[in-house]
């Protein structure tokens, strides 16, 4: 399968203060705040939905397709990908904006100071679906994740016109979103991602109660925290499957998208929907051990001795043939 990942391409720049944000506010002098923070260390970590699905897809061989938008300060990021197994030809490059960013600053009692600077991510309205598609002869599937919402919306609408399968995952764009909005990019969609409290929203905002939702996608994928994931559709029996055991919990930051990536791989790969499911939650095991949403390295051995542990040796034999 040739599937396409539609999503933010962003970089995390995270900075530590050793001191407490709440000790330099006057508390009469907020209407008229000017503060300088010295931090003590810069961390600038890869991320973006988009590109963190692709980059789990790349580490498991399946030869994603990112399609987003990022600046001329792209390049280093591009390169990253793109040894990591990742087409990054379809990646549109702004000629005025600068590839999305998240600037953090965390004091010592764990608040936080942020902005989230769109940048060019705004210009992912541009990109056709066509385009990608006709350069690598035809597209089975397309993600579309969480991104510009305009660009949503229009990949959404273009992969029905085309008759392309489709997959809705709105992921933190839920928030901003309404009703009509959500109905729109939900409908017809071939799998609907979400997380139990999104499942929840989703529920509220369309006004659809789970069954009516259920009619109108062919499934219905929703995780489940510790406990796993669980699939549905309309006509069959849900599918439930558990995590793997953690050898540590570091940073849970990326791991839906890493359930996403190995899901997708094993749809790719043709195997069941639960052992995409496993796949899926194996590789979040990994992002969750791991400082970083694209700091993990997949080492086959080692992920399928784990992969076997949890879900056991008939599971492992449909899927080591796959894992590259």
């Amino acid at each position: 399968m040739r599937i396409a990942v539609t999503g933010s391409i962003a970089t995390d720049h995270l900075m530590t203060f050793p001191g407490r944000f709440a000790d330099q506010l006057v508390a009469d002098q907020l209407h008229t705040v000017s503060l300088s923070f010295l931090v003590d260390n810069l961390d600038v970590r890869r991320g973006g939905v988009g590109a963190n699905i692709c980059f789990g897809m790349g580490q498991l061989g399946s030869g994603p397709i990112l399609v987003g938008a990022a600046g001329s300060d792209f390049d280093e990021y591009r390169a990253w990908l793109d040894r990591h197994g990742v087409d990054t030809a379809s990646v549109r490059i702004s000629e005025v904006l600068h590839t999305a960013r998240f600037v953090c600053t965390t004091d010592a009692d764990h608040n936080q100071i942020g902005s989230f600077y769109t940048g060019a991510m705004s210009e992912a309205r541009l990109i056709e679906l066509k385009s990608v598609a006709d350069r690598v002869g035809g597209l089975d599937l397309v993600l579309i994740g969480a991104d510009d919402p305009e660009a949503m919306l229009r990949h959404t609408e273009e992969c029905r016109s085309r008759a392309i399968p489709f997959a809705a995952d709105f992921s933190q764009q839920i928030a901003r979103m309404n009703g009509d909005e959500i109905r729109i990019l939900l409908d017809g969609a071939t799998y609907l991602f979400s997380n139990e409290y999104e499942k929840g929203l989703i529920e509220s905002k369309t006004g659809w109660t789970d069954a009516e939702i259920l009619a109108r996608v062919g499934h219905r994928v929703t995780t489940l925290g510790s406990n796993g994931v669980r699939i549905e559709c309309a006509d069959g029996e849900p599918i439930e499957v558990g995590v793997p055991e953690e050898e540590a919990k570091v940073d849970p930051t990326g791991v839906g998208d890493a359930f996403r990536a190995g899901f997708l791989s094993g749809l790719s790969w043709g195997v069941s929907l639960e052992r995409a499911a496993q796949v899926g939650c194996m590789l979040a095991t990994l992002v969750i051990e791991t400082l970083g949403t694209q700091e993990y390295t997949l080492r086959r051995a080692h992920f399928m001795d784990r992969f076997t542990k949890a879900y056991g040796h008939d599971a492992s034999a449909e899927v080591q043939g796959h894992l590259h």
